[in-house]
């Protein structure tokens, strides 16, 4: 059995993460914040390093003794955060990462790394693996500070050290307690509801399927490779309809005009600039726009099969938020 270090342990990808581990018979080690939320592992048998992978000398401690790390810790929410920190931590959080997991002789990282750092093909098919990021950094930079910190990984791979890169689609289940993902879900249940639905697509995975696949990798993964995550492909107009069945409200049924979208985008982003609080960014709504799925194919082959429908994903992450308070069940 293994002993891992997970940083992000404490968050939606990294406790599920955390779970899967334990539940194999593995040692979990947890780098956390001293004021990081324990809610979701608070039942789980994980050893906890206080530190951050902004600060050297804690990854040092962090990672003495362990075989393997996950690094799942990332700025996430980045329409809510600052591009100057979105890049900080994703990026040089990264390289800190990379180095420390050198220094201490960890056998193999695995980088939790997205979706977003894959470019899309021009004739909207699925993208996969081998296709680079070519969306405009400035209209999309989160993706961009996810290709930068794959470059970090592959430089490490190139030096000799064993990175795999785990690119997960959209994320869904429970536990997501930062409303990343599932903030669709919970905006539905209160009542949010657009009144247009977007002409674009996504792919989606379950939180656990995401899980496993990790741990797939650190077993026998090929270093240097990146790894798509999904599970369903579906238009926004098939989600939405999904998402208000399930939380019993009624979906949007026309769909967002072509002409309005660059006036939705630059009206999003003046209020952006203006202060005002949004729970979307500008980027978003361009993306949605377009057909953004990618082929899983290889993951599938190499690391396992996902084993949670989308439904299903929705439905807990639905009855999740209503157990914890955080929407009321229609």
């Amino acid at each position: 059995m293994a002993k891992a270090l997970i940083t992000g342990g404490t968050g939606f990808v990294g406790s599920h993460l955390a779970r899967t581990l334990t539940g194999a018979g593995h040692t979990a080690r947890i780098l956390r914040r001293a004021s990081s939320r324990l809610d979701l592992i608070a039942d789980l048998p994980v050893e906890h390093a206080i530190g951050d992978i902004l600060d050297l000398p804690s990854l040092d401690q962090a990672m003495a003794g362990c075989d393997w790390v996950f690094h799942t810790a990332a700025v996430a929410d980045y329409w809510r955060a600052s591009r100057e920190n979105l890049y900080i931590v994703n990026v040089q959080g990264t390289r800190h990462i990379l180095d420390a997991a050198k220094r201490a002789g960890v056998k193999r990282v695995i980088l939790t790394s997205s979706a977003a750092a894959v470019g899309l093909r021009e004739d909207g098919l699925p993208a996969d693996e081998s296709v680079p990021f070519n969306l405009p950094p400035s209209r999309f930079p989160y993706g961009h500070s996810k290709a930068l910190c794959e470059q970090e990984a592959l430089a490490a791979v190139k030096a000799g050290q064993e990175v795999i890169l785990i690119n997960p689609t959209v994320v869904f289940g429970p536990g997501d307690i930062n409303l990343i993902s599932g903030s669709m879900v919970a905006e539905f249940a209160r009542g949010v509801v657009p009144p247009v639905y977007p002409r674009g697509s996504v792919t989606a995975v379950d939180v656990r399927d995401v899980a496993q696949a990790h741990l797939a990798a650190a077993e026998r993964g090929r270093p240097g490779e990146r790894y798509l995550i999904g599970t369903e492909d579906l238009s926004y107009q098939a989600l939405f309809k999904l998402i208000a069945e399930i939380v019993g409200v009624r979906a949007p049924s026309l769909p967002m005009p072509a002409p309005a979208v660059p006036l939705i985008v630059n009206g999003i982003g003046l209020l952006k600039r203006l202060g005002a609080p949004l729970p979307i960014d500008a980027n978003q709504v361009w993306l949605s726009a377009r057909q953004v799925c990618f082929d899983s194919r290889k993951a599938r082959r190499e690391l396992g099969e996902p084993q949670i429908p989308i439904r299903q994903s929705l439905e807990d992450t639905y009855q999740w938020y209503h157990q914890k308070g955080l929407i009321k069940a229609q």
